[in-house]
């Protein structure tokens, strides 16, 4: 394998230089990364709707026959691949770059779509859905560091919120189509009612493949692989200045913050996989457990138990008929993806924090309601208000943990080690996924509503640690979050970070503006501008 280059250059040399329609370049990455993570939520949503179908459990009786662990561990076996493809990234994830893993992990998730759809026994859809989730792995560890790295400061949280409200809508439309095709006449009780739904996939990989080849390199890849002329070229056509001379200064200007950046983290540690696990001036292990905290509570709020199992859920637990229940989980699902659009307008003028704390303490009070209306199961009116409650909780969560889990891992880590630490994040992610999966139906079928107290316990858990530990990085240049950490020395950040934050970002903006304007109106080159900066901050 070898880094990828861009075969088809005209639409972003277009729009270079051309204001605002620059943005056109970002929102074009945003839309790929989206497409990508929508294959992510559409294998999610799929499987779970495919269980209780007639010509399914026909062709895989095993799993079929009330056998709870087998069927947790065949729905579950996904999340193995995918945590194997996120820990492949640590090799070599900095090597061949953001866009050529994006294109590897979507070959490999295509071959297992292939194998899945043609799938006449168990093992053969086992061994199908590790190598999806191998490919998929691969790119929900790159896809969301992509599209954040090429965004603006201002909107890099609604870039990659964004990317998870397409995920989510992959969720509905898998639920759709699973509704769709038990409805039709045509496929209900043949195979295709299952096997159409599983090589579907293959569509939104090439899709995704090819819009790859139209968009650029991450920049702040292309400066840690020393490729400057190339990362200069990026940031140039994503501009949004006009004026050349301008653009140019504000080009060489952010160069050289993310060259000091990471010349700084370089001479902290030498570079190397185990970097990750030091901490050291620029607090890298902090940051990476960071990065693992918030991925894994996206994973223990217990959404993937409504996500995969809505339907065996609304059928088995609540008592509702197979084509309700299908219907019910399509709706379900439409009304998580509406959800998404909420915080989209907030990510970025509230922040972070307010919004998965505003979150946690909705998920929590919604699971304790939610177990004290299963625990009556002969009430069918509390069965519907527990319905009900599926619908609120994933509005709860639409809005402060669908997509900001993924923003901050890469937001908090730093550029040397961003690949690393975002893979080994996205492992554990991974790992809890498996976890929550397999242990679901087994916990559905044995304790019951005891189940959803679990959850209560972890959302409730979600609180203290989202509040004291994970520091605001709302408007902020990726190396303003390097200062934030610098400059720390307690794992205690949350309190005070806004603050401390607007206070590095408001000294680099103005020491920005200034060298912008020496290097316009006082007849120096930028880079003459940048060599005095560099030897006043030596």
């Amino acid at each position: 394998m070898k880094p990828l280059s861009t075969p088809f250059t005209t639409f972003t040399d277009r729009m270079r230089g051309r204001g605002n329609k620059a943005l056109y370049i970002e929102y074009a990455i945003t839309i790929c990364c989206g497409l990508g993570s929508m294959l992510f939520g559409y294998d999610q949503g799929v499987f779970g709707g495919l269980l209780d179908s007639t010509s399914f459990m026909a062709r895989f009786p095993s799993i079929s026959n009330g056998n709870s662990t087998l069927q947790g561990f065949t729905v579950a076996v996904y999340e193995i691949g995918c945590a194997i493809g996120a820990l492949s990234v640590v090799l070599w994830g900095d090597r061949y770059g953001r866009r050529a893993t994006v294109v590897y992990g979507m070959i490999v998730l295509a071959i297992g779509a292939v194998l899945q759809f043609l799938s006449y026994g168990l093992p053969q859809m086992i061994v199908g859905r590790i190598v999806t989730g191998i490919g998929n792995g691969l790119t929900t560890s790159v896809l969301p560091m992509w599209n954040g790295e090429c965004a603006r400061d201002h909107s890099r949280g609604r870039a990659v919120m964004w990317q998870l409200n397409i995920n989510i809508f992959g969720i509905a439309l898998a639920y759709w189509v699973d509704y769709g095709l038990n409805q039709s006449s045509a496929t209900m009780d043949t195979e295709w009612s299952w096997r159409f739904p599983l090589a579907l996939q293959v569509v939104f990989a090439a899709g995704t493949i090819l819009l790859v080849c139209f968009l650029p390199e991450s920049p702040r890849f292309l400066v840690m692989k020393n490729r400057l002329a190339e990362a200069r070229d990026v940031m140039d056509m994503l501009s949004t200045i006009e004026d050349a001379q301008q653009r140019k200064a504000v080009v060489d200007e952010k160069m050289f913050a993310i060259e000091h950046a990471l010349d700084e983290e370089s001479v902290a540690v030498t570079r190397s996989w185990t970097q990750c696990f030091t901490q050291g001036k620029p607090r890298y292990f902090q940051r990476m457990v960071l990065a693992i905290v918030a991925l894994c509570m996206l994973q223990l709020s217990g959404i993937n138990l409504i996500t995969y199992y809505a339907p065996v859920i609304f059928q088995d637990t609540i008592g509702m008929s197979r084509n309700t229940s299908l219907l019910v989980t399509g709706f379900n699902g439409l009304a998580y993806w509406l959800c998404t659009f909420i915080p989209l307008p907030l990510i970025d003028r509230l922040g972070r924090r307010p919004l998965m704390l505003f979150a946690a303490v909705g998920q929590t009070i919604t699971m304790a309601i939610l177990a004290a209306m299963i625990a009556d199961g002969s009430s069918k009116a509390k069965g519907y208000v527990a319905a009900a409650l599926l619908f609120v909780f994933n509005g709860f969560f639409a809005v402060g943990f669908c997509g900001i889990p993924f923003l901050l891992p890469m937001e908090l880590t730093p550029l040397a080690t961003r690949a690393k630490s975002v893979a080994i994040a996205t492992a554990c992610f991974w790992s809890c996924n498996f976890f929550v999966v397999m242990i679901s139906p087994v916990l559905i079928a044995r304790i019951k509503w005891g189940t959803y107290v679990l959850w209560t316990g972890t959302n409730l858990a979600f609180i203290p640690l989202i509040y004291f530990f994970i520091p605001e990085t709302l408007n902020a240049a990726l190396e303003d979050i390097d200062t934030l950490f610098e400059t720390s020395s307690t794992w205690i950040m949350g309190p005070g970070s806004r603050r401390r934050l607007a206070k590095i970002v408001a000294s680099r903006e103005a020491a920005q503006a200034m060298h912008v304007e020496m290097a316009q109106s006082g007849g120096k080159d930028a880079e003459d501008v940048q060599a005095e900066q560099a030897g006043n901050r030596a």
